[in-house]
């Protein structure tokens, strides 16, 4: 799964570089992430960039497209066209043309009209703490949890590294890894950015058509709200990963009652208890 041949980027540029090592230094080649600006543009008009591993843009902006709430299934795409920019002079780029049905797209007008003319830099262009949505769905209870293995996390942190192809070449990239109810890894997409390398998971589920609340979402990050509020939205019962919570992340996960777990490793984990 996700290897580095694909249609898309490959993932990491080849760069010269100067190694400093016990007073003494050699010109090398050493591979380096890539790191692409990628528009999403909705029905014809520009919605966002981002900065992403021009790879599996297709499930990034299915994932994206869900849980940032432009729409509300699957479904509501009707067709995805992806355009590498990358002719050796200007930027490389990529744009991701999405045709969304119309009750999202004039939704997405809206919140465009609601935001004109305003300067703040916070997420994703919202100056009004107002217009942050933190309010989580409730993910549903289907008993995922209660058949989750005893050493299912263990097993999945054991099991990740194996799955960062572009983290082993470059040392620079996030995973996301989708885990069954043994702890078995069987997706992981990678990124320069850890909300792209979800997207692209929770992408990627959902134009296989799996179940998002029948698995688990393991990350080599930090725990921070937008993550858990991400996997929220489509129904994850849990989420874990590799680094720290931030506090705002533990109330996410109390609020939409989605069990979280930090500092995972292959002997031992955090609880913040979603009870």
């Amino acid at each position: 799964m996700n290897q580095l041949e694909t249609d898309d980027q490959p993932g990491f540029v080849e760069r010269k570089v100067r190694r400093h090592r016990l007073g003494e230094s050699a010109l090398v080649a050493d591979n380096v992430g890539q790191e692409w600006p990628v528009a999403l543009v909705y029905n014809g008009i520009s919605h966002a960039v981002m900065m992403c591993t021009p790879r599996d843009l297709e499930a990034f902006a299915v994932g994206f497209s869900l849980t940032e709430g432009i729409v509300e299934r699957g479904s509501d795409i009707h067709d995805i066209e992806v355009y590498f920019h990358d002719d050796g002079h200007a930027l490389p780029h990529a744009e991701v043309h999405l045709q969304v049905v119309q009750q999202a797209f004039l939704s997405l007008k809206d919140k465009r009209r609601a935001l004109a003319g305003r300067t703040g830099c916070g997420v994703c262009g919202i100056e009004s703490i107002e217009l942050l949505d933190l309010e989580a769905e409730r993910v549903p209870d289907t008993g995922f949890l209660a058949r989750l293995a005893p050493d299912a996390i263990e097993r999945a942190a054991r099991e990740l590294p194996a799955h960062q192809q572009l983290t082993r070449l470059t040392g620079g990239l996030h995973a996301a890894a989708w885990c069954d109810e043994s702890g078995a890894v069987r997706y992981a997409f990678e990124d320069v950015g850890r909300h792209n390398a979800l997207d692209k998971l929770i992408g990627h589920l959902v134009l296989r058509r799996a179940d998002t609340t029948q698995g688990f979402v393991f990350l080599s990050s930090r725990a921070s709200y937008e993550l858990v509020r991400k996997s929220a939205r489509v129904g994850v019962p849990m989420v874990a990963t590799i680094s720290a919570p931030t506090s705002l992340a533990i109330a996410i996960a109390k609020q939409a009652g989605l069990r979280l777990v930090s500092f995972a490793r292959e002997n031992s984990f955090v609880e913040y208890d979603a009870d």
